[in-house]
Formats: C-alpha cells, structure tokens, sequence
C-alpha cells in the first residue's frame, strides 16, 4: 500500500480545494494507505516539502492548481519520487493533459493502482529569474500578461478571472518584434506572444498546443504572429479547440532549446507562476517526474 504525502496550497480553489482534498483522504484512508497532509505557506515552502517528502520514499501529491502543481512537480523533477495530482485551482490544465478524470473515486483509484509514467518537464532560465523546473508550458506575451491581471483579480474567480485578464490586456497590448531560436534555428516575427509548450493546455483549457505530447521529449513552440485586433478575438476563441494552428498567424515548430527574446520589456510567465521579462530559455528534460495517471 502506498505512502502519501498531499502538499495543499490552502488558496487554491477556495472551499472547492478543501472539499477537493477531504473526499480523497477519506476515500484513501479507508483504502487502507497512510496519509498525511503538509500545508504550504509559499510556493517555495511547497517545494521544500514534496522534497523533504519524496526523500522518505513517500508519494507526494499536489493538491491546488497548476502553480503549487508545475511548482512541485519541478522540485520532484529527476528524483525518481513518484508524483500525483488532486486537482483543485483555477486552471488544473495539467491534470487535464494527463486525462485525468474528476470524480474522487476514479482518481483515487488511479493514484491507489495507478502506474507511474514518465512525462518530460521544463527547465527554465533567465537573467531576471533563477532557474526553475516547471510542467506545462512558458509563455511570453499578451497571455502572460492576462495571466498576471488574472492572478491579482480580487472580484473574480476561476476561469472568469481569466477570460477578463485576457481582455484587458488584449486591448493594450501592441505587437512586440520577437527572436525565437529553436535548437539553433532562429524564427523572427512581430506578433502577440511565443509559447513552449510541454502540456497542449493553458490558461484554464486552452488548448495552445494540440499537438503538445507530454513524454516525446519535445517542446511545441506556438508563434502568434501579428493580426488585425478582430481577427486576433477570433484567434482566441479558437483556443478552445486548438483550431487557431491552422490560421496563417500562428506558426508550430517543435524543439528541445527554446530561447525567446523580444524588442522591448516582455513579460513571460510559467505554468501560472513565474512572473519576469525576457530573454527566457526552456530546456525539455525528457521523461524526468514519474506521475500517476
């Protein structure tokens, strides 16, 4: 029977996340398995505790969103500890790639019999930001900055705060002109945003990436190019089902170096997280967290 330790960002979801975390401590518990459940005051504290965690062959799971998810997942990343995730934010985009299901009795399951799986994760650097290891995608732009308007949303909540964020910073945004190499191949555009994409899914079920696979040891790197503003609108409805690939505004390429530079000050971001300006790189780690799915 397995060990669990749950590392709970006590933000996340609000209630939701506390009920989220109560229906599967329960439903583990009268499994049988041992649990235990860590509180994080910061996402640095989460970190250190799914280390700490994972060293005493326990198997950490995340309880929130994608922050303490990509977060932890990151710090487990290339430790062999086995990872599981009981989706309870805002976005839950990488729960959503492992096809993950809903209901806690079927993810109890998974996580009481389920087998790990390999799945690559993002190392990522830059002068602005130490290096970190996330899960689901960088991204530099127009949606990094709904991202950063969405987190500091006080009146709205879950996939509203994104949808508004979006907005607003859709508005004032002004095309940047960007570099992006691709192991060693340089792409230069005017346009909205460059993403490297692990998990096909951002910002609340978006799918930037269709094609994004998490164990093939690559990078989908999505290029929005510049378009009339009505025309970008469009574009990102298309988001929703990953239809906005075949426009000739945006451009797919795959890769396992990414480095995305731009011609002014551009805000990137990491799984919903990591707030700083390019330059950025990201580097896949091919099959480097063992998850359970």
């Amino acid at each position: 029977m397995r060990q669990f330790t749950a590392v709970v960002n006590p933000t996340a979801g609000g209630a939701t996340g506390a009920a989220a975390l109560l229906k599967v401590a329960r439903l583990l518990r009268e499994a049988g398995a041992e649990l235990e459940t860590e509180y994080s005051r910061s996402l640095a504290h989460a970190r250190e505790l799914a280390r700490r965690a994972g060293e005493r062959g326990r198997v950490v799971l995340a309880v929130g969103g994608d922050g303490i998810t990509g977060g932890i997942g990151g710090a487990l990343s290339g430790t062999g500890t086995v990872f599981g995730v009981v989706p309870a934010g805002r976005g839950n985009d990488f729960a959503r790639a492992l096809g993950l299901p809903g209901d806690p009795e079927s993810l109890v399951k998974i996580l009481l019999d389920g087998t790990p799986r390999a799945v690559d994760t993002i190392e990522v650097t830059s002068a602005a930001h130490d290096r970190t290891v996330v899960l689901g995608s960088v991204y530099a732009g127009v949606d990094a900055l709904a991202n950063r308007h969405a987190n500091r949303a006080r009146l709205l909540r879950g996939t509203a705060s994104y949808y508004a964020g979006a907005l607003r910073a859709i508005t004032t945004w002004r095309p940047a002109r960007y570099r992006v190499t691709v192991d060693g191949r340089e792409h230069a555009y005017a346009g909205y945003t460059a993403v490297a994409a692990n998990s096909g899914y951002y910002g609340s079920a978006r799918l930037v990436a269709p094609g994004a696979r998490l164990d093939d040891g690559l990078l989908d790197v999505v290029m929005i190019h510049d378009a009339p503003r009505r025309l970008f609108f469009a574009l990102m409805k298309e988001l929703d089902s990953g239809t906005h690939v075949e426009r000739p505004q945006v451009s797919v390429v795959q890769g396992r170096e990414i480095r995305i530079e731009a011609d002014r000050e551009i805000p990137y971001g990491a799984d919903g997280e990591v707030e700083a300006v390019l330059p950025v790189e990201a580097r896949v780690l091919p099959g480097a967290l063992r998850v359970l799915h």
